[in-house]
């Protein structure tokens, strides 16, 4: 009876397989979705208008792109339901303006490139938003799903690009998937540490019913049972791919997560403060991410009277000129300090891996992600706290804790005085006559003076850069735009293409390395047909003059360091704007020729000023970020 019941088993199980085979076979097909959910092959409605209405639900106001034949359908169908859709002259600049409309306006940035090259050129753009941690979309075309991996024209696999680099990844294969993987990739980017997602939309799920059939079904299938089989599949799989496609979906946005610190650690972090006499704030770009208003966290900093240091995204948060902001010495101030908050500022080489911190302080250390948060933990610092959760929120709770605490004034009182005199001594550097050409840092202090109270101020370089951050003092918060810890050049032209359109009433600057301009001195025309008009400062010294600093002294030779004094300014009127060159002839004049940039830009054209600058011994390194 045992051996009976086995074979029962074996029987049972086996005839299990062979039935579940067929089913497996026809769910994989979609023949049960099918059943249940027609195709509606006289429809003209396509796949891209799926993707505009969702974007539309969520608030997106810009799409950018560089165009191509696989995105086409999302295009066209953003501009009709009134999504502004900004084409660049390189796939980067779509992803770096997409950045900056995320950081500015606390939503999504979305750009949208095609397939193959599209994506690839966009790579390092979503690498440095992904170090950022700025919440964008990126929307890549592909090869049809039939055709994937079959030799199409720009078929490569960019999951494999996409997944080291994106906290969400997906592709396409129905049209009945479009609006629930965007509502969730929106979700994703904004959720937890932001970041870039990334979806993949094959060719034949964004094009209507009808273009794809004619496309992709042959008009003379091969015959016999093998051509019998390949039409019906053929057939099927367009049925598939068009089933459900324009059944009524919600579109709305979904919930979004964002960690906090618990009350037993924000309670930690008041008992720490309170017992501190000489604490300091670091904040990293983190400390002005959303829900909280960046203007809710000034008062917050105000009210605890902690000196602080601002970095990336950060600065400007205090206005242009705070009694509790320090800009000079920060490395002898870490070494006083009896309690440090690493406010979203995270211990990599900016922090020298945490060796900068002294051992005799407290460190508060809040990021939301806990990777950056506890970096190099484990070497050379250890948190006395870490809480892995908002910095916004948590400076909020703080300041609501510790009322009626403020720091003890001498403190921030001799931070300040140690900033002045440094200041005294870069004012005092930047009126030396260098060898030839204009002084940087007197351009630098000049621009500082005159740009407008709303500016809002793009840096993309090395060395002239290096030297603005520490002259350039941001008006106000999300004033200040800087690549962030990839150090990526070639921001410039997208950063400030993104800014200018969430700002269209302010002065946008970008302040150029003339080797950094070269990536991105091609979007004047973007500004131009955009109307999006902008200022540019390059600081022309001929050369790649950071890397130079350095590899002349170490190696003896200024190899592939050299540029040339070129026609910058030439090059921004051949495209639509209006250049101007200064040099050491017009130092007198200098202002006159900025005042009248800015007039240009007031009046609807993009400018470049084309600054002819000289080398100094000001080496404070690359921006802080």
């Amino acid at each position: 009876m045992e051996s009976l019941g086995l074979v029962g088993t074996v029987l049972g199980g086996f005839l299990c397989l062979v039935l579940a085979g067929p089913v497996l076979v026809a769910y994989k097909l979609g023949l049960f979705y099918q059943w249940f959910h027609k195709t509606d092959t006289q429809s003209t409605r396509h796949g891209g208008e799926s993707v505009a209405e969702v974007l539309r639900a969520h608030g997106i106001k810009y799409v950018f792109t560089l165009v191509g034949g696989h995105i086409s359908p999302i295009l066209v169908a953003c501009e009709k339901v009134g999504i502004r859709v900004v084409d660049t002259r390189h796939e980067a600049t779509a992803v770096f303006a997409a950045d900056a409309v995320a950081r500015l306006s606390g939503s999504v940035g979305v750009a949208a490139v095609t397939a193959g090259p599209g994506l690839t050129n966009a790579v390092t753009a979503v690498k440095n938003a992904q170090m950022a941690e700025s919440p964008l979309l990126l929307i890549g075309g592909a090869a049809g799903t039939i055709l994937q991996g079959r030799g199409a024209l720009q078929d490569i696999d960019h999951m494999s690009l996409f997944k080291p680099l994106c906290k969400f990844c997906a592709s396409i294969r129905t049209i009945r998937e479009i609006v629930p993987t965007v509502r969730n990739a929106l979700a994703i980017a904004q959720s937890g540490t932001p970041g870039p997602v990334f979806i993949e939309f094959p060719l034949d799920t964004l094009y209507p019913f009808h273009l794809v059939s004619k496309e992709f079904i042959p008009k003379s299938p091969p015959k016999g049972l093998m051509g019998n089989l390949i039409a019906w599949y053929m057939k099927n799989h367009m049925l598939n791919l068009y089933a459900g496609a324009w059944e009524p979906r919600d579109v709305s946005p979904l919930p979004v997560h964002i960690p906090l610190a618990t009350d037993d650690q924000v309670q930690k972090c008041i008992e720490l403060v309170s017992r501190a006499k000489k604490p300091v704030i670091l904040l990293g770009s983190q400390a002005v991410l959303a829900p909280t208003p960046a203007e809710e966290i000034r008062k917050a900093l105000e009210g605890l009277g902690i000196p602080c240091f601002l970095g990336g995204m950060s600065r400007g948060i205090l206005g242009k000129d705070s009694p509790i902001q320090i800009r000079q010495n920060r490395r002898d101030a870490l070494k006083e300090a009896d309690l440090v908050l690493l406010a979203g500022t995270v211990c990599d080489f900016r922090l020298g891996y945490g060796r900068v911190l002294s051992r005799h302080s407290k460190i508060i250390a809040v990021n939301r992600d806990k990777s950056q948060l506890l970096k190099n933990s484990d070497l050379f610092w250890k948190p006395t706290i870490a809480v892995q959760g908002d910095v916004g929120s948590l400076l909020v709770q703080l300041s609501k804790g510790l009322k009626g605490y403020h720091c003890p004034q001498e403190w921030p009182q001799s931070l300040k005085a140690q900033d002045a005199t440094k200041e005294a001594a870069n004012r005092a550097k930047a009126e030396e006559k260098t060898e030839q050409h204009l002084n940087p840092l007197k351009v630098l202090y000049r621009v500082d003076e005159l740009m407008a109270e709303d500016a809002v101020i793009v840096v993309d370089g090395g060395d002239f850069v290096g030297s603005a951050a520490y002259i350039l003092r941001p008006r106000g918060p999300l004033h200040w735009l800087d690549p962030g810890a990839f150090g990526t050049l070639g921001v410039g032209g997208g950063f400030a293409l993104g800014a200018k359109l969430c700002r269209p009433d302010s002065e946008v600057w970008i302040i150029y390395g003339d080797g950094s301009s070269g990536y991105s001195i091609a979007e004047f025309d973007t500004f131009t047909r955009h109307k999006t008009p902008i200022i540019a400062v390059v600081g022309n010294d001929a050369g790649w003059t950071q890397i130079s600093r350095e590899q002349v002294p170490m190696l003896g030779s200024n190899v592939a360091c050299g540029l040339a004094f070129t026609d910058y300014h030439t090059v921004a009127d051949g495209y639509g704007g209006k250049g101007y060159l200064m040099g050491r002839e017009d130092e007198e004049k200098m202002s006159d020729i900025i005042r009248k940039a800015q007039k240009e830009t007031r009046e609807g054209k993009a400018t470049l000023l084309n600054v002819l600058i000289g080398k100094t011994n000001f080496r404070e390194g690359s921006v802080s970020v």
